[in-house]
């Protein structure tokens, strides 16, 4: 049987991949919570940038569903092997996002049992934890994971199970390969680094402002460090090529760098990515003229260089999820999709996704037409 890609299923790996990375990037919100305390020193610090990320939150919120539901309806197979194997690192970003979400809805409620500082620190532990997690899970799709695939246990009624799981750490094994720990490093100075400067662009105060440009410089040589580790150690390692004729996946050098090669507007991409990232860091804090716009250019550029990453594991007879332990379970755009019938109805409600996201730009503008001050705190009726 040979690998051959449908476009459907070329297309959906493609929504797939846009939307994981405008999630990295809208984990500004995380970023901006983790450096509450370090930026905010008075509670009306601390509420004006609480109102500012909490503007958004529902956005972060809101993408991780819509990719969690994207990757279920197009690849169901990947869904019940990750999320029904690695179910523990899952379960943990969940329990962090729900805390989140209690946090923002119950800060200000009059009379609340923990008090304003407890939600504080949720809010923190929701970014410093689902940061982390989220880089480390989305690194297992470079490195691999601990699983089997067996479709035939499809007929078993004794155990009808297509995925299983060799070890009983169901994912928490993902922090014993150092390139996964490199990736949750660099997702998590880089949601620093976008909180610190959507929090300048947001907010209007000169305290806030100074203590949020110090910060970007701060976890900008950390991130580049982790992410340049990232990409040096999967580019130098072996990768999971599929062979066309024969469909059976086998270990190939530099694979993940050869992509790249192979498909040059992939490499435009991270190349381009990667230096609006730099410019949206430099600008912001090592230009003579005051910018705000750091978030914008540092937000475009994490969109283009995850986007980029991302569809080159599914794309060039790629295993997008490798099997560490059985190189034929690895899953692949082809043998992990839906059916034809089913992605092509999902690409017809796709026609809706410009709609939509053209309404998510006209209310983040209409939420930011104006910045956060202190004046507009002490008349707010409704703050976070």
């Amino acid at each position: 049987m040979e690998y051959t890609p449908t476009l459907l299923q070329e297309y959906w790996w493609f929504i797939v991949s846009l939307l994981g990375s405008l999630l990295v990037f809208l984990l500004f919100v995380q970023g901006g919570q983790m450096l509450l305390f370090r930026i905010g020193k008075t509670a009306e610090e601390k509420t004006m940038i609480i109102n500012s990320l909490g503007r958004k939150w529902e956005f972060t919120f809101t993408t991780l569903v819509t990719f969690g539901g994207a990757f279920f309806a197009s690849f169901p197979l990947f869904y019940s092997t990750s999320f029904g194997g690695a179910y523990w690192v899952w379960m943990a970003i969940l329990f962090l996002f729900i805390v989140q979400a209690v946090s923002y809805e119950y800060r200000k409620k009059p009379g609340n049992l923990l008090g304003s500082k407890t939600y504080e620190v949720f809010l923190f532990l929701n970014g410093f934890g689902g940061t982390f997690l989220l880089g480390t899970a989305v690194a297992t799709l470079f490195t691999g994971g601990n699983f089997y695939v067996n479709k035939m246990n499809l007929a078993s009624a004794g155990n009808p199970i297509i995925s299983s799981w060799a070890n009983p750490w169901h994912g928490l094994e993902a922090v014993a390969d150092y390139r996964n720990i490199l990736l949750g490093l660099a997702v998590f100075f880089l949601a620093r680094i976008l909180g610190a400067l959507y929090i300048i662009n947001s907010i209007e105060h000169e305290t806030i402002f100074t203590r949020a440009q110090k910060l970007v410089l701060h976890n900008a040589v950390p991130f580049l460090l982790t992410f340049v580790g990232f990409l040096i150690s999967i580019f130098l390692s072996d990768g999971f090529a599929i062979n066309p004729a024969t469909s059976k996946v086998y270990l190939l050098k530099y694979k993940l760098f050869t992509n790249l090669i192979e498909m040059p507007v992939l490499l435009a991409l991270l190349l381009a990515g990667v230096c609006l990232v730099i410019w949206g860091i430099t600008s912001t804090t090592l230009s003579a003229k005051r910018s705000t716009k750091g978030i914008w250019f540092c937000g475009s550029g994490t969109i283009l260089t995850v986007l980029s990453l991302l569809l080159s594991l599914g794309y060039n007879n790629t295993a997008y999820y490798p099997s560490q332990i059985d190189l034929q379970s690895s899953l692949t755009i082809v043998n992990s999709s839906s059916s034809t019938y089913t992605l092509t109805v999902m690409s017809v409600v796709s026609i809706l996704i410009p709609f939509v996201l053209a309404y998510i730009w006209y209310a983040w503008r209409a939420m930011n037409r104006k910045k956060v001050t202190l004046e507009e705190m002490s008349k707010e009726t409704h703050t976070y």
